[in-house]
């Protein structure tokens, strides 16, 4: 490490990664002291910390390709500027976090121009999902890379990626804000069971399922008259989302916020869900459910891979199957996606019989399955694994 303060560089390019970002910090102080001088990109957490962000994180942090088109120059703009500030700070490590179209554009440059600067990734790129060949490149710029889920090692493993290190899940540390406490999730044999239904946070995710997903709500709702439908939703979505339930037979509770739907969470009997990580948002809530997805190529490619290169025992496009190798949640792609089929699932898991025990006793193993060893929390997984590298 360079003279007495150590120098740590954090480059983030949304909310999440500032959220990890901070719990980082927080996990390097405590093993390197407060005299950790942190430089980089961050939004209001890492610099409540003390990083000194080069500039506002929001200059960058954009969904969607009209946003991303509409300010591409000032994102180009910030790559570069991020490039210059990182080598004139010559850093004992850069560690980028997430937000790939972002970090791994400044990570590439900096390696070339800079070589002898280590570099950490956090959070691995869907590299299981599409373009695997992702993961080989990546290993020319990424010295270390920290994976969210713990089957990803084994993924990088087989493609070629950098040396990947299993840290733990955000959702792990985070479970008991969304299993019921005594008495929050009523009994089945009470009236009024509640299903969740989540159409996704994307527009074209919407635009795909809302449709299915309420002709499903429709057949669930002759089979169980008092049924209560929940519906978490994004705020930028919930305006376009009310207008696509109008029609609905059945009108959904629409909620927003994270606290809002950690409570339906916790209320839900069962839930009707888009592919993507709310899958296992509800499986550590233990609410049994059924995945929907309808997209042209990308979770077809997914299966593709993982015929060609084993990533899991089971064929599946659903993050607690893939993690639990076997296939516990129903699951339907494109096609398969039938309101008659979903809701003949959904009914089954609405009453106490062996579909619904079934699926509850797979997803209780999902905390064994993404434990991390005694006394380690996600955050001082990562940190061991990037004061390794600066000692090295």
């Amino acid at each position: 490490m360079t003279g007495t303060m150590p120098i740590v560089c954090l480059v983030a390019g949304e909310e999440s990664g500032d959220q990890l970002g901070s719990e980082l910090m927080k996990a390097l102080n405590a093993k390197l002291g407060t005299g950790v001088r942190y430089c980089g990109v961050g939004g209001e957490r890492m610099s409540s910390l003390g990083l000194t962000s080069f500039f506002d994180m929001s200059d960058v942090s954009v969904m969607g390709l009209t946003a991303v088109l509409a300010r591409l120059p000032l994102i180009v703009k910030r790559v570069y500027q991020t490039v210059d500030a990182v080598i004139a700070s010559n850093p004992d490590v850069l560690v980028i976090i997430d937000s790939p179209e972002f970090t791994h554009s400044v990570a590439k440059r900096v390696r070339k121009r800079a070589p002898h600067i280590p570099i950490v990734g956090y959070v691995s790129p869907s590299v299981w999902a599409w373009r695997p060949g992702r993961a080989k490149k990546m290993s020319v710029y990424v010295d270390d890379l920290l994976a969210l889920l713990p089957f990803e090692p084994e993924v990088h493993n087989k493609l070629g990626g950098p040396t990947t290190h299993y840290v733990g899940h955000p959702l792990s540390e985070n479970a008991n804000e969304l299993r019921p406490s005594d008495g929050e999730r009523e009994a089945l044999d009470r009236p009024g069971r509640v299903l969740l239904v989540l159409p996704g946070s994307r527009g074209s995710e919407i635009d795909r399922l809302l449709k299915d997903f309420g002709e499903t709500v429709a057949l669930v709702k002759q089979e169980f008259p008092d049924l209560k439908v929940v519906l978490p939703a994004v705020s930028h979505l919930e305006q376009r989302i009310r207008e696509g339930v109008a029609e609905w037979p059945v009108a959904p509770e629409i909620v927003t916020g994270i606290a809002a739907k950690n409570a339906a969470f916790r209320k839900g009997h069962a839930a009707l869900a888009a592919s993507g990580t709310v899958s296992l948002e509800l499986a550590l809530a233990g609410v049994p459910m059924v995945v929907a997805y309808k997209v042209d190529w990308f979770f077809r490619r997914l299966k593709e891979l993982n015929k060609i290169f084993k990533f899991s025992s089971v064929e599946s496009f659903v993050l607690p199957n893939i993690i639990l190798e076997k296939k516990a949640i129903p699951e339907f792609l494109d096609d398969e996606v039938q309101p008659s089929v979903l809701a003949q699932h959904l009914c089954a898991l609405l009453q106490d019989g062996d579909d619904r025990k079934a699926q509850i006793a797979s997803l209780t193993c999902l905390d064994d399955a993404m434990r991390l060893p005694e006394g380690y929390s996600q955050s001082a997984a990562a940190a061991d694994v990037v004061v390794n590298l600066m000692k090295r």
